[in-house]
């Protein structure tokens, strides 16, 4: 009888540790899911605000391209109005 009782507590100390252990391993994979879950958004805020930055950059490239042109329209147009000699004798 002795030896039921030594083997149910025995049974029963480890239950309890195995059910101890399986929380505790439970609550520090939560916590390493939620540390990736956070470095995960910090990449993808990354990721989203470089999208951005291209789509301006972009942007200001054309703007550049428009200016340059503009720029050479008006060099063209004064080259052309320093050309015309009725401009000369005024």
């Amino acid at each position: 009888m002795e030896n039921i009782i030594i083997a149910l507590i025995g049974f029963a100390g480890s239950s309890i540790g195995a059910i101890i252990g399986i929380f505790v391993n439970t609550k520090l994979i939560t916590y390493r899911i939620e540390q990736l879950e956070q470095k995960v958004n910090k990449h993808n805020n990354l990721i989203e605000r470089t999208y951005e930055l291209e789509a301006r950059e972009d942007l200001h490239e054309e703007k550049i391209k428009v200016a340059n042109h503009r720029i050479d329209d008006l060099e063209d147009t004064l080259k052309s109005y320093s050309d015309n000699k009725f401009v000369k004798e005024v």
